[in-house]
């Protein structure tokens, strides 16, 4: 008899096991990724970028917090957030703490889904062989989250809005274009409302965007763009080792899921994002993170 309970109760073990450490440990061992991008025009000089990205920020989090304070000590000459920061109500505030220091640095940010609505819980093996957009159109179409106060609160610190917008910076000497889209996961991104050349006058041009869909940085590279920006993907969230991600939620392939990789001509880089939706508080094969990017002349 023995024996007979051996083999599942071992398995259940090792389960429990497995889901603590993704879901006590991983989850909060955060990573900074650099990376050299070899992007600017010859002579132009380098300039350093921090992705943020899916932070799904609740009040409690307070590593996270604390973590993505610490960032400012890299001294970056801009940031950059690709969305999903918020899953809670009460969430803004904290996640302002966490920005801290770097709300007094140049910065853009775009909206995710959960920047809007509310995380629910979903069975995480169906991402295996579909994405979760089709759930919003089944939601309610008023937004359960106070995404318009984050907005407001982060263009008060000077930061730039570019959800299906176009602005301009001076970054690190350098004249930035970008241009920006909503999350089009949702349905919200509209990018015929920025199409058409980048200014051959400005140094480099960012495309940002939450879901890193190829039909949209293929308009994106169209038009010119040099740099396209992600998240969304969170790296797959929960990887095989020697295998990867399972799955990327979005249009993207799996090899690139996550990090820095070239899109017809640009360069687009993929963030593995800093949190996960508390329905979902695992991580595994895959910690979180936010990512360092140096600038350089091609």
């Amino acid at each position: 008899m023995r024996k007979l309970y051996a083999v599942p109760l071992g398995l259940a073990a090792a389960g429990a096991a497995t889901f603590g450490y993704a879901s006590v440990i991983e989850r909060n061992w955060f990573r900074l990724r650099r990376v050299e991008v070899p992007v600017l025009p010859p002579g132009r000089p380098a300039i350093k970028v921090l992705h943020l990205s899916d932070a799904h920020l609740t009040p409690g989090r307070t590593r996270l917090i604390h973590w993505v304070r610490s960032l400012d000590a890299l001294e970056p000459d801009l940031v950059v957030n690709t969305g999903d920061s918020l899953a809670h109500r009460d969430a803004i505030g904290p996640f302002l703490d966490a920005l801290g220091p770097l709300l007094d640095r140049p910065g853009v940010f775009v909206y995710g889904s959960n920047d809007l609505y509310a995380p629910v819980f979903k069975n995480p093996l169906r991402y295996v062989w579909r994405t979760s957009r089709s759930d919003y159109a089944k939601r309610s179409r008023e937004p359960s989250l106070p995404y318009r106060e984050l907005g407001s609160s982060l263009q008060a610190a000077g930061w730039l809005d570019l959800n299906n917008r176009i602005g301009r910076l001076k970054v690190g000497g350098l004249d930035v274009e970008f241009g920006g889209v909503d999350d089009t996961h949702i349905g919200r991104g509209r990018y015929d409302r920025i199409a058409g050349p980048v200014d051959p006058q400005a140094d480099v041009h960012f495309g940002v965007m939450h879901s890193p869909e190829p039909s949209v940085m293929d308009r994106f590279v169209a038009d010119g763009y040099d740099l396209l920006l992600a998240g969304h993907t969170h790296g797959g969230q929960v990887c095989v080792p020697f295998y990867g991600a399972l799955a990327t939620n979005c249009g993207l392939d799996r090899p690139r899921v996550k990090g820095l990789h070239k899109h017809r001509g640009a360069w687009l880089h993929v963030s593995a994002g800093l949190g996960t939706s508390p329905k979902a508080p695992m991580r595994f094969c895959c910690p979180p993170e936010a990512t360092l990017l140096t600038l350089v002349p091609r």
